[in-house]
């Protein structure tokens, strides 16, 4: 048995703190919620914690000696080994990961067994890595919010806020769900617009590189029929010609072929974009642009509405204070223009004002949405308004999406028959003046 000591609310919402004594951090919690209390902290004492880390400690080094012997053995055999993923974990794995842990709570298994077997069913890789460092310090007494804490590559702050809230609540299964449902739509809706953008993107690559081979391969050709003839060259044509030199490389005093700029050149654009945005004014900058441009601008604020609802929305409702919520869901939102209207309206708040006045004044969304907020905020049922707001909004982004997409298709085939016409008619019409001298002579 060991000693822990805790910090909890009493049922009137007061701070108490107090010590129990149990085999596990579970069993501690366990026995404080029996008392009638809702836990915010529980830890270990420190001999306690000792004994802890240094048990853990053994179990890490067999661990790591048993993974070595292993490892040893699968050399000798010739097997090759699976390396770990570098960076962030997969939204796909989280939220399975997420889903699991809430069923497993849900039945009323100890929250570190939940942890364990989650992480020895995970495959090699960056998951599996976060967890066993989880496992550890939930072991050694940590919330897990504070576990999950630890590791910002795998769980955001949005992530933790909702744990942490779950654990004070004591309905952790009912967050974890939550989280799953919301990282689920936030995916769907990502997944939708990338996948819209599919179509143009590789159209326009296919039609650069085909442009490119002509102007490197085909036109060269033609010029050197031209120059056997000894004719005289349209404008259109020797613009073509000048071009095609370029692209090959040929034009005086040319230090870098063409064809190097035009593939280099998306690079080049994407490098400065990322390093504009680092800035604050050029991130400002960006994002009030897009929402200006015509049909790009409206998809850009209905994705960003359906988004910064949701968020907030499933903050609120897993009991997250509201002004922390809002700044979650400030630093997630994802455009500048929102952002500065959100620290607006936590600003409103702070000072005991209204959340819709602020965003009334800013006129970044439709009155339509701030006067759902109103009426959410009148009746107490805030977060099920924004849940409203973001699931129709998620409708009108399918909308918004199939827009763009007509909008473009025909914008792309006007373009590239415009580029294919300018070339043909560029070569013919020397072809013309060779037949007509040929027939004149």
């Amino acid at each position: 048995m060991a000693t822990f000591q805790y910090e909890a609310l009493d049922a009137s919402g007061k701070p108490t703190t107090g010590s129990v004594e149990a085999a596990t951090s579970e069993d501690a919690i366990q026995e404080i919620r029996g008392q009638g209390l809702f836990p915010t902290s529980v830890t270990q004492d420190e001999a306690g914690k000792k004994s802890s880390r240094k048990s853990s400690a053994k179990k890490k080094k067999k661990k790591e000696k048993a993974k070595k012997s292993s490892g040893d053995k699968e050399k000798k055999k010739g097997i090759n080994f699976s390396i770990p993923s570098i960076g962030g974990v997969k939204v796909k794995l989280l939220t399975q990961f997420t889903r699991q842990l809430s069923t497993l709570q849900d039945a009323g298994l100890p929250l570190l067994r939940s942890l364990q077997i989650l992480e020895q069913q995970q495959k090699a890789g960056k998951l599996k890595s976060i967890l066993g460092g989880v496992v550890e310090d939930v072991e050694a007494g940590s919330t897990l919010s504070d576990a999950f804490a630890k590791h910002p590559k795998g769980f955001d702050r949005l992530y933790c806020k909702m744990v942490a809230a779950g654990e004070v609540g004591g309905v952790l299964d009912i967050i974890l769900q939550r989280l799953a449902n919301f990282m689920e739509k936030a995916a769907r809706l990502r997944a939708r617009i990338k996948g819209a953008m599919i179509y143009p993107i590789v159209v326009i690559i296919i039609a650069v590189l085909i442009v490119t081979g002509i102007m490197y391969f085909v036109i060269p050709k033609f010029q050197a029929i031209f120059q056997d003839f000894d004719i005289e060259l349209p404008g259109l044509t020797n613009f073509l010609i000048n071009a095609s030199s370029w692209v090959a490389g040929n034009q005086p005093g040319q230090t870098i072929p063409g064809w190097a700029v035009v593939f280099a050149s998306p690079f080049v654009l994407y490098m400065v974009f990322k390093l504009l945005r680092k800035t604050q004014f050029g991130r400002a900058a960006f994002d009030w642009l897009v929402l200006k441009i015509p049909v790009v601008g409206e998809l850009a604020e209905k994705t960003t509405v359906a988004r910064f609802t949701r968020t907030l929305g499933t903050l609120v409702s897993a009991g997250v204070p509201i002004l922390e919520a809002i700044n979650i869901t400030r630093d997630t939102c994802g455009n500048w223009v929102f952002e500065r209207t959100l620290q607006k309206v936590h600003d409103s708040i702070r000072e005991g004002e209204a959340f819709a006045t602020p965003m009334r004044e800013a006129k970044v969304v439709d009155p339509i949405v701030v006067n759902m907020i109103d009426v959410g905020e009148e009746t107490g049922d805030l977060d099920v308004m924004l849940m409203k707001i973001a699931d129709n909004y998620d409708e009108e982004v399918d909308v918004a999406v199939q827009s763009l997409l007509s909008l473009l298709e025909p914008m792309l085939i006007v373009v590239l028959g415009g580029i294919v016409g300018t070339i043909v008619l560029a070569l013919f019409l020397p072809l013309v003046k060779m037949i007509q001298s040929v027939s004149e002579g």
